[in-house]
């Protein structure tokens, strides 16, 4: 109730209720007071008389009485406040109906009834109901704003936005990468065990973090994790940058991505197989011994291969076409290897074949010969005829002695062989042994081929370097040729 008239009706009837409940209890303690006096009296009558009078016992009854008038008077006092009340209330205007609402509001709120008239402190629920829940409101917020600042910082890094531009080269060895077995979904849904190669996240993380590309290795990793990119990461050297997010990043480093750092690479005509592995290996293609591997053991699906000399390096010896190649740095060995032999499939002709065939020597055979010419002549114009030499010795059934062919086999040797090395024990000793030898001496260009399937026709059986001139000198007959090599210097 708001209005002061209703306010004053209620403060006289507690107060009359107020007067009610002390004159009640008045009026018990002046009826218990009583019944103890006439107990004492009801002992003394039955006590047996003695010879000296008794004083008449107190009055009972007028305790009573004088309680009764003060319970009298207090409802008096009351009816009349109650009357009083009731004709402030007819003389004020009509109160306003009271909602359920407020009722129950009224009575949720009513204060309890003390026995006194002590001041009542002035309660404070409001007040500090008020007060939590703005610092319950200040909390929510500012634990909203903390999340929203590392949510748009982890966004950030994932997403690459507002990234300061850094660029960085970044280099897979094969050390970090290792091999587990993982079930993975075949075609016809069923599931199936295979063993996959796994990238080192800790490492790849750490170099990332390092280079400035990613800021938070937790969560580059927790993605790699979710999205298995540990198995789709390739060995090799990146070019990346802060402009990738996580999953183009996963996807530059793969390859033959464009962020794949390549390496130009020329191999020179007459350069063995060892030698361009060797330099391979210096330009950080990839390293030797995964080269020889790659070399003895993958299959290749070319005509030109023996499939029976898989296991041995050297059936690739001839067929490593020598050129200007593109690599990327830290590829596949078997890769590498098979830039080479696509060169040489597409060089290879149809004639080419059929001259071979012609001739009586199968390809490996013809390509042998060309080796051998690309490791003695000293310029186009003796390729021909080195080749003739090499055919006329050989339907003479004559040993080649060609030096190239012994210094193949050899670690260590010097321009000129001497008279001990001319004897080593080797299939590829063309001084004790007729034919050519088992495999090519090295790798030839396409000039020196051309030469072996078309020899110049000549009757040369011998031919000598002249010192002077850097050429070499054909001639028909031991004689001339020992009488030439005598007058030359070739320890300069």
């Amino acid at each position: 109730m708001s209005d002061p008239i209703n306010k004053r009706y209620d403060e006289s009837a507690a107060e009359a209720n107020r007067a009610l409940r002390q004159a009640a209890q008045q009026q018990r303690s002046a009826q218990q007071q009583a019944a103890q006096r006439q107990r004492a009296a009801a002992k003394q009558e039955a006590a047996p008389q003695s010879a000296e009078p008794v004083a008449p016992a107190a009055r009972p009854a007028q305790p009573v009485q004088n309680a009764a008038r003060t319970v009298n008077s207090a409802q008096q006092q009351a009816a009349q406040r109650a009357e009083a009340a009731r004709s402030v209330r007819q003389s004020a205007p009509a109160r306003q109906p009271v909602s359920a609402a407020q009722r129950f509001y009224a009575a949720e709120v009513e204060e309890p009834e003390y026995e006194d008239d002590a001041p009542i402190r002035k309660r404070r629920d409001g007040q500090s109901g008020c007060l939590g829940g703005v610092i319950y409101f200040a909390f929510v917020l500012s634990v909203s704003i903390i999340l929203a600042c590392v949510g748009w910082l982890a966004a950030s890094d994932v997403l690459a936005l507002n990234k300061e531009p850094i660029e960085a080269t970044i280099t897979l060895d094969k050390d970090i990468f290792s091999e587990k077995v993982v079930t993975v979904e075949n075609e016809n849904g069923s599931e199936e065990r295979e063993t996959v190669r796994c990238v080192d996240l800790d490492y790849l993380a750490d170099q990332l973090k390092t280079a400035g590309i990613i800021q938070y290795k937790s969560l580059f990793k927790l993605y790699c994790n979710f999205s298995h990119a540990d198995r789709q990461i390739d060995p090799g050297t990146y070019e990346l940058n802060t402009n990738y997010d996580y999953r183009a990043l996963v996807k530059k480093m793969q390859i033959g991505s464009g962020a794949m750092v390549t390496t130009k690479v020329t191999i020179p005509e007459g350069f063995s197989m060892e030698q361009i592995f060797r330099r391979l290996e210096k330009e950080d293609v990839c390293s030797y011994e995964d080269l020889m591997d790659a070399a003895a053991n993958y299959q290749y699906n070319y005509s030109f291969l023996d499939e029976a000399q898989i296991g041995d390096a050297s059936r690739l010896e001839g067929f490593l076409f020598p050129d200007t190649y593109e690599f990327y740095q830290g590829m596949q060995a078997s890769s590498a290897i098979n830039k080479f032999l696509v060169n040489f499939h597409n060089r290879l002709t149809k004639e080419m074949l059929d001259v071979s065939a012609q001739r009586g020597y199968t390809l490996q055979q013809m390509i042998t010969i060309a080796s051998m010419i690309e490791k003695e002549a000293a310029n186009d114009e003796e390729r021909a005829l080195i080749s003739s030499v090499i055919y006329n010795r050989m339907n003479a059934g004559m040993p080649l002695q060609i030096d190239s062919t012994i210094m193949y086999v050899l670690p260590e040797h010097g321009d000129v062989l001497t008279e001990e090395e001319t004897h080593i024990d080797s299939p590829y000793n063309t001084y004790t042994n007729t034919g050519l030898p088992p495999t090519p001496i090295a790798n030839p260009g396409l000039a020196s081929i051309n030469a072996a399937l078309k020899p110049a026709q000549t009757s040369y059986l011998y031919y000598a370097l002249d010192a002077e001139a850097g050429t070499h000198q054909f001639f028909n007959s031991y004689g001339e040729f020992q009488a030439f090599v005598a007058r030359q210097n070739y320890t300069g």
